[in-house]
C-alpha cells in the first residue's frame, strides 16, 4: 500500500501550492476607531482570467474516515480556490505541483487552529477532506464562462492513515 505522509501546514511548506491563510504573521493594525483589528491582504484572489469573476460560495464537508485512498485529484486552470474554515476542526489537505499529475510528488497536510488555504491556479489538489464532523467552509472561487474544473483519476491510489492524526473518527 502507497502511504502519503502527513506533515502540519505551514507556510514555508505550503509555499508551492498556494497560501496559507491564519492570522499568525499577518500584517494587521486597528479599523474602525481602534473597534476592530484589520487582517490584511490574507492571500491573492485570482480570479480574472478570461473575464472571470469572484464567487463566495460556502461548502459543507462531510467528514471523511482515515485511513482515506486518495484516488482522484483536481486543478482549477482558469483561478485560484480559497478554504476559509468556519469552525477550528481539522481538515486535511492533499496536493501536488503544477504541470503533469504524478502521486510521487503528492504531498499531505493537516491543519490546526483556524488555518485556511488559497490553492494557486493550476495546483493539483483533493476536494475538501473535513474530519471529525461536518464542517463548514467559506470558498471563494471563480465564476464565468470558461472550462475552470479539471479531474483526474490516479493510475494507482495513495492512502492516508491514522498513524499522526489525533481524534480522526
Amino acid at each position: 500500500m502507497d502511504i502519503l505522509p502527513i506533515e502540519p501546514l505551514a507556510r514555508e511548506a505550503f509555499s508551492p501550492f498556494g497560501e496559507v491563510i491564519e492570522l499568525a504573521g499577518a500584517r494587521h493594525y486597528p479599523i474602525n476607531l481602534g473597534t476592530t483589528e484589520r487582517y490584511h491582504d490574507l492571500a491573492k484572489v485570482d480570479v480574472s482570467a478570461e473575464g472571470g469573476y469572484p464567487l463566495i460560495n460556502v461548502f459543507r464537508g462531510q467528514p471523511r474516515l482515515i485511513p482515506f485512498e486518495i484516488k482522484m485529484m483536481e486543478r482549477h486552470p482558469l483561478g485560484s480556490q480559497a478554504f476559509l474554515p468556519l469552525t477550528d476542526l481539522p481538515y486535511l489537505i492533499v496536493v501536488g505541483p503544477i504541470g503533469v499529475l504524478d502521486r510521487k510528488t503528492l504531498r499531505a497536510f493537516f491543519t490546526c487552529a483556524w488555518q485556511g488555504v488559497n490553492y494557486a491556479r493550476n495546483v493539483w489538489h483533493h476536494p475538501l477532506l473535513a474530519l471529525g464532523q461536518i464542517s463548514d467552509f467559506v470558498v471563494i472561487d471563480r465564476g464565468g464562462k470558461g472550462v475552470n474544473l479539471i479531474e483526474e483519476n490516479l493510475p494507482y491510489s495513495v492512502w492516508l492513515t491514522s498513524n499522526c492524526l489525533p481524534n480522526t473518527k
